[in-house]
């Protein structure tokens, strides 16, 4: 399976590749500003990308903005809960902003709306041995496992338990529930210590199980932990055609923030992303 290759540029952080068929500016550096849009248009035009997206605080949108990139999404306080969050996109092949899915991206999105805030209590699936808790390594095998069965391909090598290990030792906090022995739902919290934020991230429930309420269960307990690490911001990049995970996070208190077109590729296909983000209480 081919992978997006993460790398630096001078102190900013790009993932780019064939698999996703853009670059991304996961990290910006105030000084890169300039140094890095050119370093994007090289890559661009080296690799024939169709999409630019861009994840930089407000404070650097001028330069970005001048060179024809919009904002499609939002999330206020970002960085250090005190700098707006931009999210921009650049479009060099024009026909990547056209999203042959746009109404049930609508339905999926009024749905979740309707459902803000709405969340009812949720419980472990009954039995003695059932938990959540927090996964180590010793988990990663059936991590990546799991992540196999939900995911046939996936941004990020999250099939593979020796990329989950190296994630959880540097600044990936991974909650799972487990059904006596076998590990039946997973989720993650990708912590950016400097900005202060955390995103939500890489939710996968084994097919037999959905429908109980697993991702709102760790949700809750990253919350949690997210509270306690005084991140100030959670958010997260979620499936903008999924009913389940959009609905998920309205019902626990996440405010929409603007939906990236044709962003990232899931399974096997290009798929819009809607933001939703959410204080730290």
């Amino acid at each position: 399976m081919t992978v997006d290759r993460v790398e630096s540029f001078r102190s900013s952080i790009l993932q780019h590749g064939p698999e996703n068929d853009r670059v991304y500016l996961m990290k910006l550096q105030q000084d890169d500003v300039v140094g890095v849009l050119e370093y994007i248009n090289e890559l661009v035009d080296q690799h024939n990308y169709s999409k630019v997206f861009a994840k930089i605080p407000a404070t650097s949108k001028d330069p970005f903005l001048e060179a024809g990139y919009c904002v499609e999404a939002q999330v206020p306080g970002f960085y250090q809960g005190e700098i707006d969050g931009l999210f921009l996109a650049s479009y060099p092949q024009a026909e990547r902003q056209q999203d042959p899915d746009s109404e049930r991206v609508v339905k999926v999105l009024n749905a979740a709306r309707r459902k803000s805030g709405s969340l009812a209590p949720v419980h472990l699936p009954e039995g003695a041995a059932n938990q959540c808790r927090l996964a180590d390594p010793d988990d990663c095998t059936a991590m990546a496992d799991l992540y196999q069965r939900v995911f046939s391909s996936y941004p990020f090598p999250i099939h593979d338990p020796v990329y989950l290990a190296e994630t959880m030792a540097d600044n990936v906090t991974y909650a799972g529930i487990w059904k006596g022995e076998e590990l039946i739902a997973l989720a993650s919290a990708e912590v950016d210590k400097a900005a202060s934020h955390a995103e939500m991230t890489d939710f996968a429930t084994a097919p037999a199980c959905r429908g109980e309420g697993l991702a709102h269960l760790l949700l809750a307990k990253l919350e949690t932990l997210m509270a306690q690490a005084r991140v100030q911001t959670c958010y997260t990049i979620a499936r903008a055609t999924s009913f389940g995970m959009n609905i998920t996070f309205a019902k626990s208190g996440y405010r929409y923030g603007g939906t990236l077109v044709q962003n990232t590729q899931i399974s096997g296909g290009l798929e819009s992303m809607n933001v939703w983000y959410k204080p730290v209480e």
